[in-house]
């Protein structure tokens, strides 16, 4: 299985629409392909919370549409980051959109853990409600945002729910860069699971981004890691990796805190 992430630079100077013509033509030529990876909020940057009710889309807006097409002209998956998305009631949320090579909608996530503590996104932005999983042709996705990378209780439902792949769009600062090495590993070697951490390059709103975004295997291993800067991150994967290790290392199996109690014995 082949990943592409997409690693873009969200600077001022360059309009929305104009980045969404670049990354849709970034998306066309990762064909061939199985899987390509966008950022977190990368239309508008993860931290310019001013600019979030101006750029707001339906689910259904212009981003969609570009992601779409662009999914269906290369042929491949594609899971194109976040977007704000505005409910027709009128909330925000930071969603996630996963489309399939036919350039239809798989999966929808709204980010659930909302970053910023009294102000920022956490202010400005409702929380999604429920993880979600996505079944790819060879392997299930667990869908997570940047800041649910800390909450590692969200990643073991997503395995409960059958993923084996986690697939975490961010738009992580420079100045939490060890963090966000150091979860993505944690999240793999605990859950057994690929991990493909998708992070923009640039500066958000005078916030420097981290970049490197991070494709980890099932024992923490880095298999690829990017740099500062734009740029695309092309892995081969091998998913039937994940079953080898769980049956090498069963450390699931002797989980007990968080799951159902056992039956009580019936008397004889």
């Amino acid at each position: 299985m082949r990943a592409s992430l997409l690693q873009i630079a969200v600077n001022e100077g360059e309009s929305v629409e104009s980045r969404r013509r670049r990354v849709s033509s970034l998306v066309r030529e990762q064909a061939g392909a199985d899987l390509v990876v966008l950022p977190e909020l990368w239309t508008t940057g993860a931290f310019a919370y001013e600019d979030f009710g101006g750029e707001a889309e339906p689910l259904q807006g212009p981003t969609y549409e570009a992601m779409a097409k662009a999914a269906s002209d290369a042929g491949v998956w594609l899971h194109a980051g976040s977007i704000p998305e505005r409910d027709p009631d009128g909330t925000l949320y930071n969603t996630s959109l996963v489309f399939t090579p036919s350039g239809d909608l798989a999966a929808a996530y709204r980010k659930i853990h909302r970053f910023g503590f009294d102000k920022g996104e956490a202010v400005l932005m409702g929380a999604g409600r429920e993880p979600v999983t996505v079944r790819l042709p060879q392997t299930t996705a667990g869908l997570a945002t940047c800041y649910d990378l800390r909450f590692p209780e969200l990643f073991r439902a997503l395995v409960d729910a059958g993923a084996e792949m986690l697939v975490i769009p961010a738009g992580w600062p420079e100045r939490r860069r060890a963090h966000w090495t150091l979860l993505a590993r944690a999240r793999a070697v605990e859950n057994q699971a690929f991990v493909l951490a998708c992070g923009t390059a640039g500066t958000h709103a005078g916030v420097p981004q981290a970049g490197h975004s991070i494709v980890v295997d099932p024992w923490g291993e880095v298999l690829a890691e990017a740099g500062a800067g734009e740029e695309v991150l092309t892995v081969d994967l091998d998913p039937a990796k994940v079953a080898a290790t769980r049956q090498q290392f069963p450390a699931l199996k002797d989980r007990v805190l968080g799951l159902a109690p056992p039956p009580a014995p019936r008397p004889s």
